[in-house]
């Protein structure tokens, strides 16, 4: 781990919102770097080897998913919490399937992109969660796919398929309680840390990644089935 709290890199063209973003991110304690374009963000990733980059998707050099793609498909495994001011939901999913942790949706609140970013820190600190998930199989079946717990990974015909750090955490949420329904604000207190009451749609985005992942036919889903008005079942 860097020094403080963690190290962050902002790739964001808008150098208000760039500079806004440091400034509270610094005041919690972490160690901020600021980049306007993929090509200076790429420099400053080599110089600063950050714990987390929050990356723009709409760059003045290109696009941020293109980034994204570049940086996984060759071995780098850095948190990337993703801005976009795309509402739609394949735009978010794009971002999760090409190998982005999180996203957060412009125009956002920045208390929810603080705590986003606390989460996305704690998936990399030491925790009890190992004595959580050792109450699971080290292997578990969902229909045809495998979910290789200590390895993280979901394996579908024996492929690896990309699932992004939360996306799996919330996987592993659901198998904890397999066969009941497991409430909204359960799963948000869980996977994100939120209290009661904070409503977020991130927790459908990630369920369609999962979905997308998992189901024979992600349209009608037979494995995480949605329970009206009250959250989510495994099957």
């Amino acid at each position: 781990m860097s020094s403080a709290h963690g190290r962050i890199l902002v790739i964001e063209d808008h150098k208000d919102l760039a500079l806004g973003l440091r400034i509270n991110l610094e005041e919690r304690g972490y160690e901020l770097h600021v980049a306007h374009t993929i090509a200076d963000g790429l420099v400053r990733l080599r110089q600063t080897q950050p714990d987390l980059v929050i990356l723009d998707l709409s760059l003045p050099d290109g696009d941020g998913l293109d980034l994204l793609r570049r940086l996984r498909s060759g071995g780098d495994t850095t948190l990337i919490l993703v801005l976009t001011a795309k509402s739609r939901q394949d735009a978010k999913v794009l971002g999760l399937r090409g190998g982005a942790d999180d996203y957060v949706t412009k125009p956002f609140d920045l208390e929810e992109l603080l705590a986003r970013v606390d989460v996305l820190f704690r998936r990399i600190r030491p925790s009890d969660d190992g004595a959580q998930q050792g109450a699971l199989s080290d292997r578990i079946a969902i229909g045809e796919v495998e979910v290789d717990v200590p390895a993280r990974a979901i394996r579908r015909s024996g492929k690896d398929a990309v699932v992004s750090r939360i996306g799996f955490d919330l996987l592993l949420a659901l198998l904890r309680r397999r066969g009941a329904v497991v409430s909204r604000a359960e799963l948000m207190r869980e996977v994100w840390g939120y209290g009661e009451g904070v409503v977020s749609r991130t927790l459908d985005t990630h369920i369609f990644e999962l979905r997308q992942l998992i189901e024979p036919d992600p349209s009608a889903p037979v494995h995480i089935r949605t329970v009206w008005r009250i959250g989510y079942r495994l099957e």
